[in-house]
């Protein structure tokens, strides 16, 4: 099996593992993170009902404008920014975060420090 396959199949099995043990209600949603090669996208999400209460990605342009040259972590600093005022625009102060089964490292570590530095409190 080539190596990036069998990666995504071990990613896989990482985020069903953390699932059940994570979940989102309505008093503290799940802030759930998805990482692609380019782009990072960001839910929070009431698990109760399965409705996305808040998003931001890295390519939506109020997010990340189109003539800055920021890098991939630059990109996710802003995602994470803009996600804690779109979820504390309404009402959202706590969420249990999600990574989605990626480390806690890069990227996603990024999107979660700018997301408490926005005021989410997980």
């Amino acid at each position: 099996m080539p190596r990036d396959k069998d990666a995504r199949r071990l990613r896989v099995v990482r985020h069903r593992r953390v699932r059940t043990k994570v979940s989102g209600t309505p008093q503290q949603p799940r802030l759930c993170v998805f990482r692609s090669l380019n782009h990072i996208y960001a839910q929070v999400i009431d698990d109760s009902v399965g409705y996305t209460l808040a998003s931001a990605s890295s390519k939506e342009a109020e997010v990340v404008p189109s003539k800055t040259k920021a890098g991939k972590s630059e990109r996710s600093k802003l995602v994470g920014t803009a996600i804690a005022q779109r979820a504390k625009s309404k009402g959202i102060d706590r969420v249990v975060f999600d990574r989605g089964g990626y480390k806690y490292h890069g990227r996603v570590k990024v999107l979660a420090e700018a997301a408490r530095e926005g005021g989410l409190t997980f």
